[in-house]
């Protein structure tokens, strides 16, 4: 039987660990081909060992338009096409208007803005080549809200909602053939932030068709699933969307309105 994205090529950054690893487990158990990449290229290399012959490691900082060039010519040279990018590499500090640094911000946004935009840049001629795909941006609830307390955060996340949009609209005024849209997660259990969960507690969780508590955490298997979608044909008619995955934290306030990547 075949799976929702059988024999399509997939970049996942970040993808050493929480989101961006279980987008790739996800994908790679779907029929793709994922490249997956990390500035822990280590991480990255035990990540695709474990889900197998089908997952390929790479090193990526995606602050380095060099490094994106190089990648984009390993996808091209293994597997001769690019299908799905989901740009997911970020990172959390914590700091106000007030008190963050100019280094934290600029960090964070050349992390989560500048990289999504390099991303972008350097995939949409690969996928274009051929018969297009799809884009999928990681964004956050913060660029819906705004957190106070992760200035710099709720700005890159801002811009990466904003960039999503004006990338999309390009892609179809070229007959690109190039979908892109962004997911925001809520309060996610991941290695950047989550509440104290035993595995057992997440498995029940993830194959529970009841909605979660409010101010419980999501898994990472909830943002997953969301991306397998929006990568698939299946949302061939869908893009320039924002799609939240809150459980309703931005309509009801939960205990810790913290954000994640």
């Amino acid at each position: 039987m075949s799976g929702r994205v059988d024999g399509l090529v997939a970049i996942v950054t970040g993808a050493a660990s929480g989101l961006g690893l279980a987008t790739a487990r996800l994908l790679a158990s779907e029929g793709a081909t994922v490249f997956l990449t990390d500035v822990d290229g280590a991480g990255a290399g035990a990540a695709a060992e474990a889900i197998g012959p089908s997952a390929h490691p790479c090193t990526l900082d995606v602050r380095s338009e060099e490094t994106w060039l190089a990648l984009m010519a390993e996808v091209e040279r293994k597997a001769g096409r690019l299908d799905i990018l989901v740009n997911n590499a970020g990172l959390l500090r914590i700091g106000t208007i007030e008190s963050c640094t100019l280094e934290d911000f600029r960090l964070l946004n050349a992390v989560m803005s500048e990289g999504v935009f390099l991303g972008c840049k350097h995939a949409i001629p690969l996928m274009a080549r051929d018969n297009g795909g799809s884009i999928v941006n990681i964004s956050s609830t913060a660029a819906l809200q705004g957190f106070s307390a992760v200035l710099g955060y709720s700005a890159a996340k801002g811009a990466v909602r904003s960039m999503t949009k004006a990338i999309a609209t390009h892609c179809l005024e070229q007959n690109y053939g190039i979908r892109c849209n962004s997911v925001h997660p809520g309060n996610i259990h991941t290695n950047m932030h989550g509440e104290r969960v035993t595995p057992e507690q997440v498995e029940r969780r993830e194959n529970s068709w009841k909605p979660l508590p409010n101010g419980a955490f999501g898994s990472a298997r909830d943002v997953a699933e969301m991306v397998l979608y929006l990568a698939s044909p299946a949302a061939r008619y869908v893009t320039a969307g924002e799609f939240v995955i809150d459980n309703a934290i931005t309509m009801i306030p939960a205990r810790i309105p913290t954000p994640t990547s």
